[in-house]
């Protein structure tokens, strides 16, 4: 099976732009980013509730606390969020309220929380009505791979990072690109 497309800047801006003329922008483009910018997985992302992500207050908190119910290996884990994703988690939150801790976070047309299957799907076509071929939903857990190691980050932060119990699975993530490899010759 090939690997999932990671994503260009300009892709993602594609996608968004994309994203901002459709119904449930708002939703969608959180969805994406959630991925893109903390590496979760479809189904983490389909699984959380505002309890996950937001204090009682409901205010969104720096880190994820999966339960192993909620993950891929079923292996507990933190997820850390850049604070660009707390601001636009923290927007989204606010204007759906009011809310319980049990709400989804992301839910479909329908009200009903997103199944990880329907949200795999969502992603393929919104990826396929966007123009950016190759790209599913393992794309944004990809890119953000990919984008941290091209930025030097190491290989065992990358796996933690990710929920990996293997740098090795890490590894295959990672995609070598001509950016990087410029970079790397310039240090010799």
């Amino acid at each position: 099976m090939s690997q999932a497309k990671t994503l260009t800047p300009a892709e993602l801006e594609q996608v968004l732009a994309f994203i901002a003329t459709r119904k449930f922008a708002l939703r969608n483009r959180l969805m994406l980013l959630t991925g893109y910018w903390s590496g979760m997985r479809v189904g983490e992302i389909a699984s959380l509730r505002i309890r996950d992500i937001a204090n009682a207050d409901q205010k969104v908190r720096a880190e994820i606390r999966l339960s192993a119910t909620q993950t891929k290996g079923h292996h507990a884990r933190t997820v850390f969020l850049p604070e660009r994703l707390q601001t636009e988690l923290q927007n989204y939150i606010d204007m759906r309220q009011p809310l319980t801790p049990d709400t989804p976070l992301f839910v479909t047309a329908g009200r009903r929380a997103f199944t990880a299957n329907v949200l795999t799907q969502h992603f393929h076509w919104l990826f396929k009505r966007a123009g950016v071929a190759g790209a599913s939903s393992h794309s944004m857990r990809r890119s953000f791979i990919t984008t941290l190691a091209s930025k030097g980050i190491g290989v065992r932060v990358l796996a933690s990072l990710a929920g990996h119990r293997s740098i090795a699975v890490t590894q295959r993530y990672i995609d070598v690109n001509d950016d990087m490899l410029r970079r790397a010759v310039e240090l010799v």
